[in-house]
């Protein structure tokens, strides 16, 4: 599948909202957490898969804030099971010249979480490769409000003339301000909804949903994902007659 690919019209940014582990624990009749602990070996994969095709940048949807309402059990055990991972993937990150990075609400992480956060962040911070961005305790909708206040401030400081605040103006505020947007958003389980993840980042993005669960997620079917995108014709409002001229 592999071989099928265009290599000179690869995504620069694949995002991803990692979906189906607590139903492919309860499937197996195991707990929720069960689904998370086995959902790492997708993320090992996808990433190194990534970098291999020399994918500039991946971000996963790994902790959303309305995740913070479900069960303290399950939380709890997200939070751990991050710390862990994050310390043991280091090396890995590193083999794969992979630099870290997170855009979200990460300060409302545990304190441990946070600390192996940063530590990874400054150990990968020299990569070149493949850059992989974590949303944590992240929400489109709080990430557009931010910047709508920040600006607010900017603009009664005297820093910023509104008449200046365009769609690019406005891009420099948000979290991914030194990242380009998605061309592919790829979703697992099925799910058709965007559940708050990069909202103004996607408008343009071309979606691609598969019924697997996110644990049973491999490079085949990233391959196929991006197979899909390169299938289709990318107008971005124009007629296709102008696309193709």
């Amino acid at each position: 599948m592999k071989e099928g690919l265009n290599a000179y019209n690869l995504p620069s940014h694949i995002a991803v909202i990692m979906d189906g582990n607590g139903r492919w624990a309860k499937s197996r009749g195991a707990e929720r957490i069960f689904g998370h602990q086995n959902a790492i070996t997708a993320v090992r994969e996808i990433a190194e898969t990534a970098a291999e095709l020399g994918i500039q940048y991946l971000t996963l949807y790994a902790f959303s804030t309305e995740n913070w309402a479900r069960p303290k059990l399950e939380v709890d055990g997200l939070m751990t099971l991050l710390v862990s991972t994050i310390r043991d993937e280091i090396s890995t990150l590193t083999k794969n010249n992979i630099k870290l990075r997170t855009i979200g609400e990460t300060e409302s992480l545990p304190k441990g979480c946070q600390e192996e956060l940063q530590e990874a962040i400054e150990e990968t911070s020299g990569n070149t490769g493949l850059t992989l961005t974590l949303a944590l305790s992240y929400s489109g909708r709080m990430e557009i409000v931010k910047a709508i206040r920040q600006i607010g401030k900017d603009i009664k400081a005297g820093l910023v003339d509104p008449d200046d605040v365009d769609a690019n103006a406005f891009e420099a505020y948000l979290d991914t301000n030194d990242i380009p947007d998605p061309e592919l958003l790829i979703r697992t389980s099925g799910e058709m909804r965007i559940s708050n993840f990069l909202l103004w980042q996607i408008a343009y993005t071309e979606l691609y949903i598969t019924e697997k669960l996110w644990p049973d997620f491999r490079k085949e079917d990233l391959y196929e994902a991006i197979s899909a995108y390169q299938s289709r014709e990318r107008r971005f409002g124009k007629i296709s007659e102008q696309v193709k001229s």
